[in-house]
C-alpha cells in the first residue's frame, strides 16, 4: 500500500487561492473511487483552523477537539474552506470550518482550541496502551478498499476477532503542497480510516460510511505513525459506532468516534 506518485501532484491537497484547494488521485474514496475520502478533508480543515489562528495572532492555544458533521459525498475537485470564530478568547476559543464543493456545504467542523499550561508533574494516561507498528504485520488495504487515499498509506495491522482491530498507519503525501502541516492536523487527515481498518461487515455485502467523526486529544501526537486500536459495534435496526483509542509511537494521544449508517447492500 505504498505511494508511488511523484511530482507536483503528490500531495493530497494544493492550495489555489486564499480559501481554495485542489484536491488530487491520492484523495479517491474506498467506496467510490471518484469521490474524495474524508480523512483528507479532515484533516485539511483542521490546517485551515490552525493557520487561521496563527494569521489573527492568536498564540499558545492547542487544538483538543474537533467534531465533525459530513453532509453528503463530493467528488474529486476544488474545494473551499471558510473558517469563523464563534467564541473568541484569549485561553479558550471554539472556530469553526466549513467545506464547500460545487456550491455546497458537505463537512461542518468545529474545534476547541485551549491555553497551554505545564502540567508535567501531574500528567497521567487513563488509557491502555498497545504494541507499536513494529508488533504488528504490513497489511495491504488497497486488496479491501479502492482508491487513491488508501493507495497512498503504508499500513501495519492485526485483527483481534470481526470488528475490532489494532492498527497503525503513515503516509509520505503531504495534506498541503508545500505547506507546513501540524502533527495534530495530520493525524486527523488520517484517523478516519478507522471504520475500515476494523470492519464488522465485508464492504461488498454492506455498505456503513460514518455521518461524523469527533477527536479529542489530550497531548499533542507526534509523528510519523497514527495508531487506532478500533472497536466497530453494529446495532439491528440499521445504526453503527466507531470508536477508537488514538495513539503515537509514545502511547495513547485521545479517542475518536463515528456514527454510522449500516445499509445491507
Amino acid at each position: 500500500m505504498q505511494n508511488t506518485a511523484h511530482g507536483p501532484t503528490n500531495s493530497y491537497f494544493e492550495r489555489i487561492g486564499p480559501a481554495s484547494f485542489a484536491a488530487t488521485k491520492h484523495v479517491g474514496g474506498g467506496w467510490d473511487p471518484e469521490e474524495q475520502h474524508i480523512a483528507p478533508a479532515l484533516g485539511l480543515l483542521a490546517h485551515c483552523m490552525e493557520v487561521d489562528r496563527r494569521a489573527r495572532g492568536v498564540n499558545g492555544l492547542q487544538l483538543t477537539r474537533v467534531s465533525y458533521d459530513i453532509l453528503g459525498t463530493f467528488a474529486i475537485g476544488q474545494v473551499g474552506v471558510v473558517v469563523t470564530v464563534l467564541r473568541p478568547g484569549r485561553t479558550i476559543e471554539l472556530v469553526e470550518a466549513r467545506l464547500s464543493h460545487d456550491g455546497r456545504d458537505v463537512v461542518i467542523a468545529r474545534g476547541w482550541f485551549m491555553q497551554t499550561y505545564n502540567t508535567t508533574a501531574i500528567q497521567g494516561v487513563g488509557l491502555n496502551p498497545v504494541g507499536g507498528p513494529g508488533d504488528h504485520q504490513p497489511w495491504n488495504g488497497s486488496q479491501v478498499w479502492p482508491g487513491g487515499f488508501i493507495a497512498s498509506l503504508t499500513a501495519r495491522r492485526t485483527e483481534v476477532e470481526r470488528g475490532r482491530a489494532m492498527a497503525w498507519l503513515r503516509t509520505d503525501t503531504p495534506l498541503v503542497r508545500d505547506e507546513p502541516v501540524s502533527p495534530t492536523a495530520t493525524f486527523l487527515g488520517l484517523v478516519d480510516v478507522m471504520n475500515g481498518v476494523a470492519a464488522r461487515a465485508e464492504n461488498t455485502t454492506v455498505a456503513f460510511p460514518n455521518l461524523d467523526l469527533t477527536a479529542h486529544f489530550f497531548r499533542e501526537p507526534r509523528l510519523p505513525w497514527v495508531g487506532l486500536h478500533t472497536s466497530v459495534s453494529f446495532g439491528p435496526t440499521g445504526v453503527g459506532l466507531t470508536t477508537a483509542t488514538i495513539h503515537d509511537d509514545d502511547g495513547p494521544v485521545g479517542v475518536v468516534a463515528q456514527t454510522l449508517t449500516v445499509r445491507p447492500m
